[in-house]
């Protein structure tokens, strides 16, 4: 049994239906020929603006040095295969209005105030500097928030993102997103998730629903980061972010799917260069935007030369 941060035994309730979040680590691992589950793996929860709390999955029993951030629509359970197949201490964060976060007041697109509560979970939960491994508009937080708190990162990764991809590029993902608001059942939900990622398994495709939906008592279903009013922010400029990732004093390494769901085209990839002519780019071969969900072996390897 997984002890909680309390270090009492629990599990979660995803509406109606029983959810033990932490009851499909075996199967993952077995999915991916990973070593059965041995890590100490806990949910926590750090006050962040008063009475709002940032949740994170600490995995390991040692300050880890290593923090995973999810991206939009997603929540910290998306790294679980790649947190066990690295087998080595790591904080994966849930963003605010994401996964078992409590709502932001600015919504689920808030740069700047999404950084400053990561600001807080950080050092509560890991050890600074970290490697700051981020995805998508997860990274873009990564971006401000290794630009405003320089003590706490000593490097950024970000999976396939730049401040140049726009709306229009990630239309395909936004569609997915932004699709119905309810589900009438938990097979209508894992049906159009199929038929959005047609080379992923339908059992990683239903766990990561699981972890990412809720059961309403009157048995429709929906994700977790619809059930929160949508604020409105005014967006940060692009170029305020390319600004900032050009001056950023710590190693950066873009990872670029290469599959057709990247949202990073060539013209991104030469525009980071140009801002950051020594650091890396590394292509991920036939990976999906989220490469921690269809490539989470290899990503694993890469992350390991950073450890």
């Amino acid at each position: 049994m997984v002890q909680g941060a309390s270090g009492d035994d629990f599990s979660y309730d995803a509406g109606v239906s029983d959810y033990d979040e932490f009851g499909y680590l075996e199967e993952n691992a077995a999915e991916w020929g990973l070593s059965p589950v041995s890590a100490h793996v806990r949910r926590a929860f750090v006050a962040v603006e008063g009475l709002r709390q940032v949740s994170a999955l600490v995995w390991g029993d040692t300050a880890p040095g290593l923090v995973l951030v999810h991206g939009g629509a997603q929540n910290a359970h998306t790294f679980d295969t790649v947190a066990l197949a690295l087998e080595h201490p790591l904080v994966a964060l849930d963003l605010p209005h994401h996964g078992h976060s409590d709502a932001s007041f600015y919504g689920p697109r808030a740069l700047r105030e999404h950084a400053e509560d990561l600001a807080t979970a950080i050092p509560a939960l890991s050890e600074p500097p970290v490697t700051l491994v981020a995805m998508s508009y997860g990274a873009l937080v990564g971006v401000v928030l290794a630009h405003e708190h320089r003590d706490l990162v000593r490097r950024l990764v970000m999976i396939d993102v730049t401040p140049g991809v726009d709306a229009q590029r990630a239309r395909h993902i936004l569609d997915f997103i932004e699709g119905p608001a309810t589900f009438a059942d938990l097979d209508e939900m894992l049906a159009r998730t199929i038929a959005f990622n047609p080379g992923r398994s339908e059992s990683s495709l239903r766990r990561g629903i699981l972890h990412n939906a809720i059961e309403r008592a009157d048995g429709t279903w929906v994700w977790r980061h619809q059930r929160h009013a949508a604020a409105t922010r005014t967006p940060v400029p692009v170029e305020d972010l390319w600004r900032w990732l050009e001056e950023l004093t710590v190693p950066v390494t873009l990872l670029r799917a290469t599959g057709s769901s990247s949202v990073v085209r060539d013209a991104d990839v030469a525009e980071f260069r140009r801002r950051r002519p020594h650091d890396d780019v590394i292509d991920v071969a036939g990976a999906s935007h989220s490469i921690q969900g269809s490539h989470p072996v290899e990503l694993a390897a890469i992350l390991r030369r950073w450890l």
